[in-house]
């Protein structure tokens, strides 16, 4: 029979998480590499979109910090950048790997340059700020891995709900066992973009002032098409419905949502995932499903996480977010705040909390947190909060429901030797083939 939970009980225990700022420091360990020659940190931007000028924007805040360098393959986003922060301005990345005057480099471009540039710049002695989802093949994400261990280098990962403090007080909860027995995670994204989509553009020349070969890299060779690029003043790029470049919204905001349940519950990875879906209604060239569910199976619990865009209809009034469902407790997150509710038959409330900073007016108060977490750690050479191995694993579930939604199998997945256990079909999207002359080469 369970417990009901007092009402006193619950409300002590309810979101009095002194414990959980060591749940960010406790995986903190000592690199040997250098540190920053100086307290103040050189930084050069690679990726000066939408994502790179708002990053750009909160190391420019931190006043031990300096941009030096912009470097993006789109003349219009290289310019903006330069203007914005008076740093030097280039096309290509390797420019910037070559200067000796630069500490850490801030990875901002399409998903599918996130492991070389990584890489690379571990080869150049720099510290790297990397984008999430950290690559587009499992492979990739452990080759990132390595290069960090190998030269010695702080690698943060862009999963900045880390460094919030209200999701590090919910993971306490979580932990806790405050909740009770968790059996079931949801996680979820809604929104309705029918019928258009992102639109059906045909091929075309690139504008003279992008170079497109470079803009590909490594992926394969293919016609310019302004959604495989996707910029556009009003949202996000669409290079993200391109298996070439990135993984859909699974990989997009996936990564952030389940980064959070497998800290929280404690779990590396999950044992099995299967997903159902397909692009069932969008009028657009995307190659990404409009529709998908993915049921991740960990020891203990099932993950559940669901994306629709052609249906707004939100989860319990959110458009995204987390619920934890205890058998004592259900615990809602999101990046406003967190809910605690209790099991029917208890006696304790609803407790609501939001964080200071969105009281404040700020849309997004981890971010400056996060930046400065990495910061700190090029200085003191400790691991970040979200150190490049937490990235990659979060990124590696993420990865395996789209083996399982593109093979229309259940993925059974080792994750100690990181392999898809007695499937080769499946098993051949955990590598991506690079296009020469790139080599991705720890």
């Amino acid at each position: 029979m369970r417990r009901k939970v007092a009402r006193r009980e619950f409300l002590k225990q309810g979101v009095l998480g002194a414990a959980a700022s060591g749940l960010a420091a406790g995986q903190a360990s000592a690199l040997e590499g250098p540190a920053a020659p100086s307290d103040r940190v050189v930084l050069a931007l690679i990726g000066a979109g939408r994502q790179g000028m708002g990053l750009l924007k909160a190391f420019g805040e931190q006043k031990d910090a300096r941009l030096a360098a912009v470097c993006d393959v789109y003349a219009p986003h290289r310019e903006k950048a330069r203007e914005a922060s008076g740093a030097e301005a280039c096309a290509d990345f390797r420019r910037v790997l070559d200067r000796p005057d630069i500490d850490a480099v801030v990875v901002a471009t399409p998903d599918h340059w996130h492991p070389l540039m990584t890489v690379m710049a571990c080869q150049a002695g720099k510290d790297v700020y990397v984008e999430k989802p950290v690559s587009v093949a499992v492979g990739e994400g452990r080759k990132m891995v390595e290069a960090a261990g190998k030269h010695r280098r702080v690698v943060q990962v862009g999963t900045q709900q880390r460094s919030g403090v209200h999701f590090q007080h919910a993971v306490e909860i979580v932990r806790s066992g405050r909740l009770g027995k968790v059996t079931l995670v949801r996680t979820w994204n809604v929104d309705n973009s029918f019928p258009e989509g992102i639109g059906n553009p045909p091929d075309s020349a690139p504008p003279p002032d992008l170079d497109w070969e470079m803009w590909l890299g490594p992926a394969p060779r293919v016609p310019f098409n302004s959604n495989r690029f996707g910029v556009r003043p009003d949202a996000w790029s669409s290079f993200r419905w391109f298996w070439d470049y990135a993984g859909g919204m699974m990989t997009d905001w996936g990564v952030h949502l389940l980064d959070i349940v497998q800290w929280a519950m404690d779990a590396e990875a999950p044992r099995a995932v299967w997903a159902s879906g397909g692009k069932l209604a969008l009028q657009d060239n995307r190659e990404t499903p409009d529709t998908l569910t993915v049921s991740f199976e960990y020891p203990g619990f099932v993950a559940v996480y669901e994306n629709r865009v052609c249906n707004g209809r939100p989860f319990d009034g959110h458009g995204y977010g987390i619920t934890f469902h205890g058998s004592e407790a259900t615990l809602f997150v999101d990046r406003e705040g967190f809910e605690l509710i209790p099991e029917w038959g208890s006696e304790g409330p609803r407790r609501t909390t939001r964080t200071d900073a969105l009281r404040e007016g700020s849309s997004n108060p981890q971010v400056a947190t996060h930046v400065r977490n990495f910061l700190d750690c090029v200085k003191s050479r400790e691991r970040p909060v979200s150190d490049v191995e937490v990235g990659h694993r979060s990124t590696t579930t993420c990865l395996l429901a789209n083996i399982a939604y593109r093979t229309g199998r259940k993925v059974h997945w080792d994750a100690a030797r990181e392999q898809v256990q007695d499937d080769p079909g499946a098993a051949a999207y955990l590598r991506r083939e690079y296009r020469p002359p790139w080599k991705l080469e720890v």
